[in-house]
C-alpha cells in the first residue's frame, strides 16, 4: 500500500514558477515508477510526465517538454514537479500517482493522491 499526498499548487502568474511534491508513505515508494497527471475542468485527466522507480528514466508530454522538471528522492519518499514558464492552458488539479512500471497506461497506476489545484493566470 502507498498513500500519495500532493502539495505546492496555487495561483501564479503566466510566465511563473511552481514546484509540486508529492509525498509518499510506506516503504516500498522506491520500487514505484511514478507519474504526475493533470485534470482541467470539462476534459479528462492526461499524462504530464512520468520517472522510474531508480529515476534513471524520464519522459514529458509535448505539452509541458522542456518547461517542467519531475524528479524524486527516494530517501525522503518523494517525487517532485518543477514547473517554469507556467500558461493559461497549465491550469488543473494536478495528481501523482504510483505504478509498477514507467510504462503504465493511466488505467495501470495503482495508487493516486487527492490532487492540489494549479491556476495559471494571464
Amino acid at each position: 500500500q502507498v498513500q500519495l499526498v500532493e502539495s505546492g499548487g496555487g495561483l501564479v502568474q503566466a510566465g511563473g514558477s511552481l514546484r509540486l511534491s508529492c509525498a509518499a508513505s510506506g516503504r516500498t515508494f522506491s520500487s514505484y515508477a511514478m507519474g504526475w497527471f493533470r485534470q482541467a475542468p470539462g476534459k479528462e485527466r492526461e499524462f504530464v510526465a512520468v520517472i522510474s522507480w531508480s529515476g534513471a528514466y524520464t519522459y514529458y508530454a509535448d505539452s509541458v517538454k522542456g518547461r517542467f522538471t519531475i524528479s524524486r528522492d527516494n530517501a525522503k519518499n518523494t517525487v517532485y514537479l518543477q514547473m517554469n514558464i507556467l500558461k493559461p492552458e497549465d491550469t488543473a488539479v494536478y495528481y501523482c500517482a504510483a505504478a509498477s512500471s514507467h510504462r503504465a497506461t493511466i488505467r495501470e497506476y495503482d495508487y493516486w493522491g487527492q490532487g492540489t489545484q494549479v491556476t495559471v493566470s494571464s
